[in-house]
């Protein structure tokens, strides 16, 4: 299982949304085809054909757990589990 799948089963699983370094998170939304802009310490995530928005702020270098839960409910809501690979 390579880093990538490791993070992504993380994020499903909800097992560990107090663990997930924030730099992995915003890794895992880019290779799921995210676009990112940054103001200050907000980064924010778009994707055509995603209504939603992603807002993230890290806290000590993880992500918020809340944040992690939007971002698995986004992923699972638009079926971007498996688009890591064709992008």
């Amino acid at each position: 299982m390579g880093r990538t799948d490791k993070i992504l089963f993380q994020v499903l699983s909800g097992s560990a949304d107090y663990n997930i370094r924030f730099d992995d998170l915003c890794g895992l939304l880019k290779l799921l085809g995210f676009d990112v802009r940054v103001k200050g310490s907000h980064h924010i995530f778009t994707r055509a054909n995603v209504s939603e928005i992603l807002n993230l702020q890290a806290k000590q270098g993880k992500a918020k757990p809340y944040q992690v839960k939007q971002v698995r409910e986004t992923i699972t809501r638009h079926g971007l589990a498996g688009d890591e690979e064709h992008e």
